[in-house]
C-alpha cells in the first residue's frame, strides 16, 4: 500500500465534544484523553495549513455538548461540523455526503471511541471503498476498549498509525518538512512525541 497523499485524504474528527467524558466519569483515564486532544488539535492545525478537508461530528450534541474548545479553536474556516445519528460516519446521509462531496477516497479518522464509533466508522467506509486510515495514538476509548477497537480495525485489514506517521506521509520529503516546520514555528512537534 502507498503512502497517505494529502490531496486525496479528508481528516474525520469523531465526536470529541465537552460532554461526552464528564468529569465523575471514573474509568477514563483523563491524562491520556487530554493527550489525545491535544495530538487531535495539533493534527487539525496541519490538515489546515496543508489544505486538508475536515469534518467534524458530533453525537447527540444536545447531551454530549460542541466539540471541544481545543479542537474547535484549530478547525479551519472551510471544517464542516454536522450532528451524529448513528455510530458510523458512513450510516449518516449527511456525514456520507459531506465526504463524498470532497472528492477524495483517503479518510484518516481520529476522535472517540476506537472501539465503537471510530471502528464502526472505519468498517463501514473501508466497505464502501475508501481507503481508511485510524490515527491510533489521535483516538481514545477508556480502559482496554481503545485496544480491542484496535486489534478489531487491524484484523480488518484497516491501516493505523500514529500522528507523527501521517504528518510525514503528508509531507513526504525533508525540504517540505523543514518549510513547514519554519513556516508553521508552532506545529514542530506532535504533542507526546519525542523526535
Amino acid at each position: 500500500m502507498t503512502l497517505i497523499d494529502r490531496d486525496d485524504c479528508t481528516l474525520v474528527i469523531i465526536d470529541v465534544q465537552s460532554e461526552f467524558y464528564p468529569q465523575h466519569r471514573l474509568d477514563v483515564d483523563r491524562l491520556r484523553f487530554d493527550e489525545t486532544v491535544r495530538r487531535i488539535a495539533w493534527l487539525t492545525a496541519v490538515a489546515d495549513r496543508l489544505d486538508i478537508p475536515v469534518v467534524v461530528t458530533e453525537e447527540a450534541p444536545e447531551v454530549s455538548g460542541a466539540t471541544v474548545p481545543q479542537i474547535r479553536d484549530a478547525l479551519p474556516g472551510k471544517a464542516v461540523t454536522l450532528p451524529k445519528n448513528a455510530f458510523s460516519v458512513w450510516d449518516n446521509p449527511d456525514i456520507a455526503a459531506a465526504l463524498d462531496a470532497t472528492g477524495r477516497s483517503t479518510t484518516v479518522l481520529v476522535g472517540i471511541e476506537t472501539d465503537i464509533c471510530v471502528a464502526h466508522s472505519a468498517i463501514q467506509l473501508h466497505h464502501a471503498g475508501q481507503r481508511v486510515a485510524v490515527v491510533d495514538d489521535a483516538t481514545y476509548a477508556p480502559g482496554p476498549a481503545h485496544e480491542r477497537g484496535l486489534r478489531r480495525l487491524a484484523g480488518r485489514g484497516i491501516e493505523t498509525l500514529s500522528t507523527k506517521e501521517i504528518f510525514y506521509d503528508w509531507v513526504r520529503t525533508i525540504q517540505r518538512a523543514d518549510t513547514f516546520h519554519d513556516t508553521h514555528a508552532d506545529l514542530t512537534v506532535p504533542p507526546g512525541v519525542r523526535l
